[in-house]
């Protein structure tokens, strides 16, 4: 299967990772990646960077080594409400906004609390992509958030660290997100969720859920940087045109 994106990789900025944006770029031209997402954690996270390092993106290149790098953000979604600890102005001026649920932003509690959480993030407008919802530590109602992310052309991320440890038991989540996103029309993205350089671009055991569910290739915006850069520019991204050499 061809992947030419990784909308999940994290620097040294985070706080609890490895290699630089050069290095995670590095890994991601030899691993075949033409365009990435520097998605570095949001404030609210421990050790993560303060709000003015997403504000200083722009001094980033939008193709380095002819690698596309996206400009963006994992945020935390911080209440039930879905409310994220990214402002709405700086939202306006990133390419990608990724909003997840964390243990050390906000505590597990129940199925219909973290299901209300991510549809709340959907329907402000404000993110993207949801990111690894698979997690077992927050069980949600799959379809109900499947079916938002369908109707709001949201992206479902398929997190290949999950799979290998980060979230263990993520696995029957995962294909059951698959196989939902499959039935409702919604779209995939995958992200590595690499916290060193090495994992950039790697997605193994993503790849296998989608071969085992048989999702459609023409919804996993992964396959293309151009099908990517569509879905983004389709939601409002202005930026896209400046990444026309990798169509």
């Amino acid at each position: 299967m061809q992947i030419q994106t990784d909308t999940h990789t994290h620097t040294i900025s985070s706080g609890h990772a490895y290699s630089s944006l050069q290095e995670n770029v590095n890994a991601a031209r030899r691993a075949g990646i033409r365009l990435m997402a520097m998605t570095d954690h949001a404030p609210s996270m421990p050790g993560a960077p303060h709000i003015w390092f997403f504000g200083n993106l722009k001094v980033v290149p939008r193709i380095i080594d002819n690698v596309g790098v996206l400009r963006g953000v994992e945020a935390n979604i911080c209440d039930v409400d879905g409310n994220i600890d990214v402002p709405e102005q700086l939202v306006e001026q990133l390419d990608l906004v990724i909003a997840s649920l964390h243990e050390a932003v906000i505590a597990p509690s129940d199925s219909a609390s973290h299901t209300r959480a991510l549809i709340g993030a959907i329907k402000s407008g404000l993110v993207d992509v949801i990111g690894h919802p698979g997690n077992p530590n927050y069980p949600i109602d799959i379809d109900a958030l499947v079916k938002t992310a369908a109707q709001h052309q949201v992206l479902i991320e398929l997190n290949n660290s999950s799979f290998l440890g980060s979230r263990r038991g993520s696995h029957k989540n995962c294909l059951a997100i698959a196989e939902a996103a499959r039935d409702h029309g919604a779209w995939l993205t995958l992200g590595s969720d690499a916290h060193v350089s090495f994992s950039v671009g790697q997605f193994a055991e993503c790849c296998d859920v989608i071969k085992q569910v048989g999702f459609p290739m023409e919804r996993l915006v992964s396959t293309h940087a151009a099908k990517l850069l569509d879905f983004l520019e389709a939601r409002g991204k202005t930026s896209m045109s400046k990444y026309h050499e990798l169509r």
